[in-house]
């Protein structure tokens, strides 16, 4: 009788013909040091075949540039520079078609401050080739901090498809950075919605449920994700984002037949969107 990892390793051994294009946008405010070991994890990863499409959202400078153009020199990397600040869905739509171009049909998503577990991209795409139904995958995180210290914080996704789409009642079925796509997932909900500077990441769930993708997550950690102060400073603040924000969950609400609950969690994110930073940790840590 083989054991499970001899059966994961015959499994791949047999998608070896399956590129992976991984998705990763960097912009002149990430973190250099940050920056580095998200790289540093794609490369360490058990599963070799893939490339990083790295999408520079307008003008950078300094370390992150430097880091940029030796990435250039290197054949892992298929880099494309962006002479303007467009936001992350117009690059990451970008990078999405390039890499169609270039015949990749397999998508990781990666953002340029998280850390992937070692084994990510092989169990998903493992997840995908034994179940061919599935357009998405993502998977449970753990946070960490500026230092890269676990925090002790797993959050948890549904499982199933029918569970996600009951999630997405409250929030979103799956951490962004931490997901994997077939390309007909794009194909169907018609990519990224371009006018969109935040929230693009729930709006391509809805797009994705209205268009009949199905959606699932692994029941392990695939990966690290980084919660610093910033990232409570930078959560959808203002009236004018918070009141978009609401109007998009009600519009969600009422095109996937959300009940009652649905409603009054959406202004209740509405009211925690307008607090301050301080209150917004506080509220987050214990969600």
């Amino acid at each position: 009788m083989y054991s499970f990892r001899y059966l994961q390793l015959y499994i791949l051994l047999n998608i070896k013909m399956f590129k992976v294009a991984v998705l990763l946008p960097v912009y002149k405010k990430d973190n250099p040091q940050f920056f580095t070991t998200t790289v540093a994890s794609l490369l360490s990863q058990s599963y070799k075949d893939f490339t990083i499409f790295l999408g520079v959202d307008g003008p950078i400078e300094g370390e992150l540039d430097t880091m940029v153009k030796d990435y250039d020199q290197n054949s892992k990397f298929c880099v494309c520079r962006f002479t303007k600040n467009r936001g992350l869905a117009c690059v990451l739509n970008d990078l999405i078609a390039e890499a169609v171009k270039q015949g990749f049909v397999y998508f990781a998503r990666m953002d340029a401050d998280d850390v992937c577990v070692n084994t990510r991209l092989e169990k998903q795409l493992i997840f995908l080739q034994n179940h061919p139904e599935v357009d998405v995958v993502g998977g449970k995180i753990e946070e960490i901090d500026e230092n890269g210290n676990r925090n002790g914080k797993t959050v948890f996704y549904p499982l199933f498809h029918d569970a996600c789409k009951k999630y997405f009642r409250y929030r979103d079925p799956l951490a962004h950075p931490a997901t994997f796509f077939r390309k007909r997932y794009f194909d169907k909900a018609k990519g990224y919605r371009n006018e969109y500077r935040k929230n693009q990441d729930t709006m391509l769930w809805f797009d994705g449920f209205m268009n009949g993708c199905i959606f699932a997550n692994l029941d392990e950690t695939v990966l690290l994700f980084r919660v610093t102060d910033d990232f409570y400073k930078n959560r959808r603040n203002g009236f004018k984002r918070a009141k978009k924000m609401l109007k998009d969950r009600f519009m969600i609400n009422k095109s996937l037949h959300y009940d009652w609950s649905a409603y009054l969690f959406s202004f209740l994110m509405f009211i925690m969107t307008l607090t301050p930073p301080f209150l917004k940790k506080f509220l987050y840590r214990i969600r």
